[in-house]
């Protein structure tokens, strides 16, 4: 199924934004690396796969199995060469890559090798390299399915990734013995998803260094609603001709004021987030949801939206929730400082309401006390009991004091009077 007549239904709508913002930033020079999590069957890998019909084509040096811009090549053919050089070679037109990595995939095939074609050529045998998956995905996309598990059972694999992703552009660094180093730059956005209900688990819980290199974590779920299910199994969606009108704006024309960027800073050293990665995911992807909505400058708004995304894989909960209550604060122009002390976050959080016990409601409980009595035993027969408990002819059963008894608590906390309603103050005794 085309990309443009895939449902869009409200568990899978964040996936479709955030490819569109990778797409838009691979397609400025910009690697944006994206990772859908979420249950089986919901439709992430399809989505992600179907999303290849969003690239554009790009324009290589003729040729370049390495895909070399002809402004900027960086291949060993070509990297030295003179645009007077390029201009002689030729340029082409290609698809741009998009490729994937599977869990069986060896080093080699990903990195690259010693190419035998032309070892064993009999007319002319030499030794050279043949590049793997990613140096062929130069400019492109690579995807990753059930990454998790990959990061599991394969971790020299899960190594590489790190090298890719770590910078931008990324390096790759192929090695084979007999042969110089080849080490070169690579210009790739890494899109992968996963199951974290299945083993390994959550990606952050296998390798965290991993998914800290993914600039958002898109949860991914099921649809919530009837027509939306039916739309699916009958594969017709109304959105076809948003789709098809899909462009791309230039980053360049994208402008993040300072005034952001101090709040982007207080917020790193303030709520102690680790990685300056996150930071920078973040105003990428302000400037990328500014893009879409065609505007030329990010706004605080745009922040607010890329927090969750950008984060919900690096820190806690509540510390997402802190910093959306700080860029409120902000955003409502009240006078709270770029640089918070101790608990300015607490001082500006409404104060729970406390529920007094009026007087009024007391009388209504004495009413009712009032009216049950006459069905509680009288004091005269609590006052027979009671002697009859004190004289020493009577049997006293011993107390048990065994240390093997079982303890077991109330089933729930009880419930203050301020809120019950008047009616389940008392109880009745149950009648015999």
């Amino acid at each position: 199924m085309q990309y443009h007549q895939l449902i869009r239904h409200n568990g899978i709508e964040p996936l479709f934004h955030a490819i569109e913002m990778s797409v838009i930033a691979a397609c400025n020079h910009l690697p944006f690396h994206l990772h859908a999590e979420g249950l089986r069957g919901t439709g992430k890998t399809t989505a992600l796969r179907a999303a290849h019909a969003l690239l554009p084509p790009i324009e290589r040096i003729k040729s370049c199995i390495y895909n070399c811009d002809p402004k900027n090549p960086h291949c060993p053919q070509h990297k030295n060469l003179t645009q007077e050089e390029i201009a002689t070679i030729g340029t082409e037109f290609v698809p741009r890559p998009f490729l994937e990595i599977s869990h069986s995939a060896k080093i080699a095939s990903v990195v690259g090798s010693i190419d035998l074609s032309k070892l064993v050529n009999s007319e002319n045998s030499t030794a050279a390299l043949l590049p793997g998956t990613i140096p062929q995905a130069h400019r492109g996309i690579i995807f990753v399915d059930e990454i998790n598990r990959l990061a599991d059972t394969s971790p020299e694999l899960a190594d590489i990734l790190l090298d890719v992703m770590g910078t931008k552009p990324g390096r790759i660094q192929i090695e084979e013995a007999g042969l110089p180093i080849v080490e070169m730059p690579v210009e790739i956005s890494i899109w992968a998803a996963s199951n974290p209900d299945e083993e390994p688990g959550r990606l952050a819980d296998v390798r965290r260094q991993l998914s800290d290199r993914f600039d958002l974590t898109i949860p991914v779920k099921q649809p919530s609603d009837v027509t939306s299910v039916q739309r699916i199994l009958n594969q017709t969606s109304p959105d076809t001709e948003l789709f098809q009108t899909f462009s791309i704006p230039k980053l360049d024309n994208i402008s993040f004021r300072d005034d952001l960027q101090q709040i982007l800073a207080t917020i790193y050293v303030q709520f102690n987030l680790e990685s300056i990665r996150s930071i920078q995911a973040i105003e990428t992807a302000s400037r990328l949801e500014a893009a879409i909505s065609q505007r030329n400058t990010a706004q605080i708004d745009d922040i607010i939206k890329a927090i969750l995304p950008t984060l919900s894989h690096r820190v806690s909960t509540q510390t997402i929730e802190q910093i959306l209550h700080y860029l409120d604060l902000i955003k409502s122009h009240q006078e709270i400082p770029f640089s918070l002390s101790a608990g300015v976050i607490a001082e500006h959080t409404p104060k729970p309401t406390i529920k007094k016990f009026s007087l009024s409601r007391l009388q209504q409980f004495l009413k009712q006390l009032i009216k049950l009595l006459p069905k509680f035993p009288s004091m005269s027969a609590l006052t027979a009991n009671t002697k009859r408990n004190e004289d020493p002819s009577h049997h006293q059963p011993q107390l048990k004091t065994s240390t093997k008894e079982d303890i077991i608590s109330p089933p729930k906390i009880a419930t203050p009077l301020s809120e019950l309603k008047e009616a389940d103050w008392l109880q009745k005794p149950e009648e015999k």
